[in-house]
């Protein structure tokens, strides 16, 4: 029988407590002090960094981890990466149930695919170029996982979520001692590049003459209604944001049934399986949008009870969470014989993913080049808040496409991923075939995604 005042019944509130403290921190630290008004930092990232850094003091001081102390039940960092796990899933989840526009034209259909593959793209870009720098770590760091830097795409592109879902296949299954603490570092670092990179080619646009840094939070104008016709009320017999959380949890109970039926029959791929709970997470959303839709149509239901308004608060709620959770759930300790590695991971990523979507977006987004590159570097370092952040400073309103394009770029780039995804559990168990599948891939994305301009000048040379 627990007590009220056992430190298990007060430890998980003690943890959520605190990254909501650390949250609210870093937002008046940000409004605060300039450098860090200027610095593009998302607020969550902040927060998991204060953590980290008070974590780290404590733990010198007391030398026991400061996570794992009874303040938090004794059990902290496994909870830190268990609200990780979660959050991430949860907050796909949301984003699925907002509505889809409606049908796109020609141009705008092929500029969200064009989209979709750069993602694909820079992800392998990452992964290649990841996976042969900790290839030549194993000739000098003795017993090296050499499928570290394939991790590279997973925290910068996908962010922390996946890379602790990999990082901990990678622990679990392959002995990559670490694995976890090492994907959250390179989390981590994304949003270190995003940042970094992000400032770099404002105030490069800015000396141009092309925009003014103001370094102020930007208003967000077109939310989306939040009481739209035909929907249950806000103040209703069961609060509408309440009904909102009640969606994604029946979605994500759905998606954990075909987790489990699927470990079942695959117990082999029992890991894998329940890494992929954010795109389970997925398609039990929008199932289960899909059955409500067709009831709305049939008049069986006669409210629409799904709000994208709100629907948006409760994604950005549990994606906040699971930043400053990642972030905080690091162990430097642990990674104390990875450093240089990670940094060199970092700044190669930095560059390679700069300069690859900066040449997409000249080639394949002229109209708005520069929303574009934004965007998607902000994107592929970071998050899809990030790319945001990013865009808001040359295009506040969201007049240019760019936004969508990261939008509705989801599914080509879900299509065209998946495999790299497979094939990160293949890398630990043959290394060469992996980088060679990855760059055939790679090549053949670009064929896809460059064909313009490569079959343009095919019929050119037949023409002369």
């Amino acid at each position: 029988m627990n007590n009220f005042w056992d430190s298990n019944v007060w430890g998980t509130f003690n943890l959520f407590a605190m990254l909501l403290i650390s949250l609210l921190i870093a937002n008046i630290l940000k409004r605060r002090i300039k450098f860090l008004r200027y610095s593009l930092i998302p607020t969550s990232v902040l927060g998991g960094i204060l953590l980290l850094i008070v974590a780290e003091i404590v733990g010198a001081f007391t030398k026991v981890p400061f996570f794992d102390t009874n303040f938090f039940g004794g059990n902290g960092y496994a909870m830190l990466e268990m609200i990780t796990y979660h959050t991430l899933a949860l907050g796909f989840i949301a984003s699925t149930f907002k509505a889809a526009k409606g049908k796109l034209g020609k141009k705008r259909t092929i500029e969200i695919f064009n989209t979709g593959v750069t993602t694909v793209s820079t992800y392998l870009l990452q992964a290649i170029v990841g996976f042969a720098i900790t290839m030549i770590a194993t000739l000098v760091i003795k017993d090296f996982f050499a499928a570290a830097g394939v991790l590279l795409p997973f925290g910068f592109g996908q962010g922390t979520g996946q890379a602790m879902n990999y990082g901990n296949i990678y622990e679990t299954e392959y002995g990559f001692a670490g694995g976890k603490n090492f994907g959250l570092t390179v989390a981590a670092l994304g949003f270190l590049s995003a940042s970094i990179g992000g400032v770099i080619h404002l105030n490069i646009l800015k000396k141009r003459g092309k925009i003014v840094l103001g370094g102020e939070e930007k208003v967000e104008t077109n939310l989306g209604p939040i009481q739209g016709e035909n929907e249950i009320p806000m103040n209703g017999s069961m609060d509408k944001t309440t009904v909102q959380i009640a969606f994604v949890a029946v979605a994500y109970l759905i998606a954990f049934g075909i987790m489990q039926g699927l470990g079942a029959l695959l117990p082999g791929m029992k890991s894998v399986i329940f890494g992929f709970n954010f795109l389970l997470g997925t398609l039990s959303a929008t199932l289960v949008k899909t059955v409500m839709n067709f009831l709305n149509k049939k008049q069986i239901v006669k409210r629409e009870y799904l709000n994208d308004f709100l629907m948006t608060r409760v994604s950005n709620f549990f994606f906040d969470i699971m930043v400053v959770a990642g972030v905080a759930a690091i162990r430097l300790s642990i990674l104390e014989n990875y450093w240089g590695i990670i940094l060199i991971l970092g700044v190669v990523g930095l560059l390679i993913t700069y300069f690859y979507n900066r040449l997409v977006a000249v080639k394949l987004f002229k109209e708005y080049q520069e929303e574009q590159f934004l965007t998607m570097y902000g994107m592929l370092t970071g998050t899809a808040s990030t790319g945001i952040i990013l865009l808001r400073e040359i295009d506040n309103d969201f007049q240019t496409p760019a936004a969508d394009n990261m939008v509705y770029q989801n599914f080509p780039a879900i299509v065209f991923g998946f495999p790299m995804m497979l094939l990160a559990t293949l890398a630990p168990q043959k290394p060469a075939l992996t980088m060679v599948i990855l760059v055939i891939f790679f090549i053949v994305m670009n064929v896809i995604l460059f064909r313009s301009f490569i079959f343009r000048r095919k019929k050119k040379a037949k023409a002369e």
